[in-house]
């Protein structure tokens, strides 16, 4: 799988395993051994997710080199005091059984908390204990904020992202900050999958409507993070790098926009 380079230098695998939502164990072992079979290397927790311990059993249960996995978690906002998010992130890392994660993220911009609990991330970094550090759901006035103050830039900011919600704007934003965007539900949870558009970009290409999500997410420039506890979709979320959506796809994918979140909504926070 193709590989991006994170503003540090850092390299992430472009598409990631979402685990979101999968809260049983055998579940969760299930699901991680079949995307490690399909290919995948990149996978996306987060403490409010409760699965850490899950995934980190489930990747030293596999064998898989260190060295080979992307592991990503997220700072939960009631740690996100000073005094408790260094202990918190430890915890994670005893869940994960890694000396280390590969990015962490500030899961929400909590007014009060997001600016020191930056102070503690950076630390993180510096420690080496964390490759790379970002934050999510975070719109262009949370991360003008962060610039104008930070000593060190976050390489990722993870959001919803989808053909139904595109947020040109923040990509652009993104892109000239050389901030990464991940794209958290890139399947709009399944939201109008009959819709014509897609149905027809997908006919052309012999690929699902699901698929072409995906790879509308990759061609904006996004690292998508697509979930799914089946063997069959999971495999099939990852067949999407040897298509090409042209010039004519991405414009009538273009007309899909709605502004519709799926998910919970940062915009109004202050």
């Amino acid at each position: 799988m193709q590989k991006l380079k994170l503003s540090n230098g850092t390299e992430i695998p472009q598409l990631g395993f979402g685990l979101w939502m999968i809260k049983d164990e055998r579940v969760c072992n299930e699901a991680v051994a079949a995307a490690l079979e399909a290919g995948y290397r990149h996978f996306d927790t987060a403490q409010i997710y409760t699965n850490e311990p899950f995934l980190g059993a489930a990747l030293k249960a596999a064998n898989v080199p260190r060295e080979e996995l992307f592991i990503t978690t997220k700072i939960w906002n009631e740690n996100m005091f000073w005094d408790d998010l260094i202990p918190s992130f430890e915890q994670s890392l005893t869940n994960l059984q890694t000396d280390y994660v590969d990015l962490l993220l500030l899961h929400f911009p909590v007014t009060e908390l997001r600016e020191p609990a930056w102070h503690r991330m950076q630390d993180i970094y510096k420690s080496g204990r964390a490759k790379a550090i970002g934050v999510s759901n975070y719109t262009i006035r949370h991360l003008q904020e962060l610039l104008e103050k930070c000593d060190i830039k976050p390489t990722v900011n993870q959001v919803e992202l989808h053909v139904y919600l595109q947020q040109p704007e923040l990509l652009e934003f993104c892109k000239q900050h050389d901030i990464l965007v991940e794209a958290y539900s890139p399947l709009a949870h399944g939201y109008d999958f009959t819709n014509e558009v897609l149905q027809d970009v997908a006919r052309k290409h012999s690929k699902s409507v699901g698929q072409v999500m995906i790879r509308w997410c990759i061609q904006v420039g996004t690292v998508p993070l697509p979930k799914s506890t089946h063997k069959e979709r999971i495999q099939e979320n990852i067949d999407v790098f040897d298509f090409v959506l042209d010039d004519e796809d991405m414009q009538k994918l273009a007309s899909l926009e709605r502004d519709l979140r799926t998910c919970w909504s940062p915009v109004h926070v202050p």
